[in-house]
């Protein structure tokens, strides 16, 4: 049997998350068009009779602006060295720019057997793609390309073959029913920043953290769920919450409704918005919302 962990990197909105989920089956990494959707080290598990594929969801490759960022590329640069494979993943509907040619040198020349997949094909002129092939391969990248679409599931299956044979021999890391590491608590909290992400624009919802205060399953079987959106400015907060609380409630309506799928059950759903200043360039105030600065 072949099992091992295999790092996903790319820039932010590359569709790392989007091609794990997919991969694995189940919803297991937040999507949204907006960069830094990605903050923490997930883990997506996909299990089959011959194979067991540990997938790390890492935050999306950014210009760094602030600690919280820093410790999020951080975590992208430390994981690269600690896999049995590497999957770099490219938007290809982005084009190609020297930049991202100098990021897929960096991770495939790392040691670590690699490959790249270039995603969204179904939204992009299917020509560009070998023009793309070729200008990587006269750079020097020499891993090899697979062309795929997430959303489309074109060419995916090529795709895992590739990742499982850079595989080594093992037994599994995890059980057969065992598709993340992160607790429904984490997943909720995810859950929750998620719609944020998607609801509201430009730069409020890169300055919102999820704090799950309550997560218990009551004996009716309803989840009664209380959480604080934190956020980085007064004005942040009005715009979260909105005229008589319509924005916050129409957001936390979505979430909750994705909670549900989640756990199978009623969810009783409780938000608040706390401000905490410019919490992500303080290390006192990234840990106390669960990020670890320790690391920087």
């Amino acid at each position: 049997m072949k099992s091992g962990t295999v790092a996903v990197i790319g820039k932010a909105n590359a569709g790392k998350s989007t091609l794990i989920n997919v991969l694995v089956g189940e919803k297991v990494a937040i999507v949204s068009p907006k960069p830094q959707t990605t903050r923490d080290r997930i883990l997506g598990i996909s299990t089959h009779e011959n194979y067991q594929i540990v997938f790390v969801d890492t935050p999306g490759i950014y210009r760094q602006r602030n600690a919280l960022t820093e410790l999020m590329m951080k975590r992208t640069e430390t994981t690269s060295k600690d896999v049995d494979a590497i999957l770099f993943v490219h938007d290809g509907h982005a084009g190609l720019k020297e930049d991202d040619v100098a990021l897929m040198k960096k991770y495939t020349s790392l040691g670590v057997p690699a490959i790249i997949a270039y995603t969204k094909i179904d939204i992009m002129p299917r020509e560009n793609i070998p023009a793309d092939v070729k200008m990587l391969f006269e750079a020097g990248v020499t891993a090899d390309v697979y062309p795929v679409s997430a959303r489309k599931g074109i060419h995916l299956k090529k795709l895992e073959q590739a990742i499982v044979d850079m595989l080594p021999e093992g037994d599994p890391l995890y059980g057969d029913d065992v598709v993340s590491d992160r607790s429904e608590k984490f997943m909720v909290g995810e859950l929750m920043r998620e719609k944020i992400l998607l609801k509201y624009r430009k730069e409020i919802p890169h300055g919102v953290a999820i704090v799950v205060n309550k997560f218990e399953k009551q004996e009716n079987g309803v989840y009664d769920v209380d959480l604080d959106v934190v956020c980085e400015k007064k004005n942040h907060k009005s715009i979260l919450i909105g005229k008589q609380g319509q924005a916050l409630k129409e957001v936390a309506s979505f979430a909750r409704k994705d909670m549900e799928k989640l756990l199978g059950a009623k969810v009783f759903l409780t938000v608040y918005v706390k401000v905490k200043e410019d919490w992500r360039d303080k290390r006192t105030l990234m840990k106390e919302l669960g990020y670890r600065p320790d690391d920087l």
